[in-house]
């Protein structure tokens, strides 16, 4: 390996297997959620590198370990057994600034070849997941729990706030940003946090007083 001193380095480096998402923030300030199938399908091994055709099949590809090499890379190990790529923090700067355009050219490719990705819509189709609410919601929406299936449009958290934001006017203000904290499964979630199929999701006010109807 080149142990080249790379031209910015990380001041963090975290993984989210449920949404299957690599975060990184570099010492410049910039942050990338760059997710675990696009650096699969962008590794730097030889065999990958050399492949006439685009890596394919690989949407729910999940990263299962991280291994620093030296100061200036670290070597991820995937669920689907690849493990000989090494990613530079340059490599991982690069990918997160052309994320759009290299997922957008990837796409292009796999489209010319009539390959069809996972998580299309009808993927996506009737699941369900329990909703759980706290506090002044159990009031307003009088239920503190309750089953509910998720249209194709809700794949994370920020989208299921802004669905339940639209499925009920006269709730709408009750989901206002930053009124309360979300679970999924029980952990503490982000916004880009993945839902699925079954999934517990616990909405937490952070104040006893419900935000007012504007």
């Amino acid at each position: 390996m080149n142990d080249k001193k790379p031209t910015r380095s990380p001041t963090s480096i975290n993984l989210h297997s449920k949404s299957r998402l690599l975060a990184i923030e570099f010492s410049d300030g910039m942050i990338f959620q760059l997710p675990c199938e696009y650096l699969r399908v962008f590794a730097k091994a030889k065999e990958v590198r050399t492949m006439e055709s685009p890596v394919m099949g690989k949407e729910s590809v999940n990263i299962t370990q991280i291994e620093p090499q030296g100061q200036y890379a670290v070597r991820l190990t995937f669920d689907d057994g690849h493990d000989s790529s090494i990613y530079s923090w340059d490599t991982l700067y690069d990918l997160g600034v052309n994320q759009e355009k290299n997922w957008t050219g990837y796409q292009a490719k796999l489209k010319a070849m009539g390959y069809k990705q996972g998580d299309q819509p009808e993927a996506l189709a009737n699941r369900q997941i329990t909703l759980l609410y706290f506090t002044y919601l159990v009031k307003q929406l009088q239920k503190d729990t309750e089953k509910v299936t998720i249209p194709a449009s809700v794949k994370d958290v920020t989208s299921l706030i802004e669905w339940l934001r639209r499925r009920n006017s006269d709730h709408a203000h009750l989901f206002q940003e930053g009124s309360f904290q979300v679970t999924v499964n029980k952990q503490f979630s982000e916004p880009f946090t993945r839902i699925d199929d079954g999934d517990e999701v616990a909405l937490i006010p952070t104040s006893p007083n419900a935000p007012t109807k504007k």
